[in-house]
């Protein structure tokens, strides 16, 4: 798959999560609707399906941006850290994107935003006292790779998408324990608990469902964002340098969290390698970059 492929991949992967995500939760509100006899909880899983998607795609960024403490930063506040990312874009044919600093002393960074004109870089004040100039320009041309490649927008989606359903099995449970479903027909009984079985097996799957979604395009689009922003600087050792330094780090990122950490350039999360880790390992990661014989 070339970049311009993977490119119009994630636009049409979007598209069919934004049309899955209106069919699941309105799905899932008529199911609802049926087993409370309400026709409201249908009208409200219309509703709030709309405002879900609507909330995701133009306020996602502002969400992940407050929930990390990021800070917006002038020219004057850390030029050098500005004329790389403005240098790295006209080599892209990316708009300059906002840039934000994260007051911790890990060794990280993140981008996000709906589109390349709404982007937004984050870097943490660690990582700008850690890496030298060409381990930050491979940095920076990673996550600007993230904007190219529209992955930012993608990985959001799946994660509301999935979050949304996690949700409203949860409302079916506790529902189902403290309200109780529909009785009154003939082995009303038995629907009952076919459907509570249901219920059940929604809110257990999908939490296990979204890790699976994220590991399949998380390290997938890594991969990507490493060979593209490589391909950027020309230069893959800045970002092997950067990565080495980062996964060495034992310092952990305080801000981050389970809905967050697939943004970030490597696992926020230090310790022991987990089996759903969002991220690949970072050898093989180096290894790959190192084979590129750029």
């Amino acid at each position: 798959m070339t970049l311009y492929t993977h490119i119009g991949s994630n636009i049409r992967k979007t598209w069919i999560l934004f049309s899955l995500f209106f069919i699941i939760i309105i799905g899932l509100g008529w199911f609802l609707s049926y087993y409370f006899d309400s026709q409201s909880i249908l009208f409200f899983a219309v509703g709030f399906s709309i405002f879900m998607s609507v909330l995701s795609y133009w306020y996602s960024d502002k969400i992940v941006l407050a929930i990390s403490k990021a800070r917006l930063i002038k020219h004057d506040e850390n030029p050098e850290l500005y004329h790389i990312v403005e240098n790295l874009c006209i080599t892209a044919g990316l708009p300059l994107p906002k840039i934000y600093i994260i007051d911790e002393p890990a060794l990280n960074a993140f981008a996000t935003g709906r589109n390349p004109k709404n982007a937004v870089i984050a870097v943490t004040s660690g990582l700008l006292r850690t890496l030298d100039r060409t381990e930050l320009e491979g940095v920076i041309s990673h996550e600007l790779s993230h904007i190219g490649n529209r992955d930012i927008l993608l990985q959001t989606i799946v994660v509301v998408l999935v979050g949304t359903i996690s949700m409203m099995a949860d409302i079916f449970v506790r529902g189902r324990f403290f309200k109780g479903g529909k009785s009154n027909n003939k082995g009303g009984g038995q629907i009952n608990a076919i459907l509570m079985i249901i219920g059940v097996v929604f809110l257990i799957l999908s939490p296990l469902i979204a890790k699976l979604i994220q590991l399949a395009i998380s390290r997938k689009r890594e991969f990507l964002a490493d060979a593209s922003g490589a391909l950027l600087t020309r230069y893959p050792e800045g970002l092997v340098n950067a990565l080495e330094k980062i996964s060495q780090s034992t310092v952990p990122l305080k801000v981050a969290n389970k809905a967050t950490a697939h943004l970030y350039i490597t696992n926020p999360f230090k310790g022991p390698t987990k089996l759903f880790s969002t991220h690949p390992p970072v050898e093989e990661r180096i290894k790959r970059l190192r084979g590129m014989g750029l």
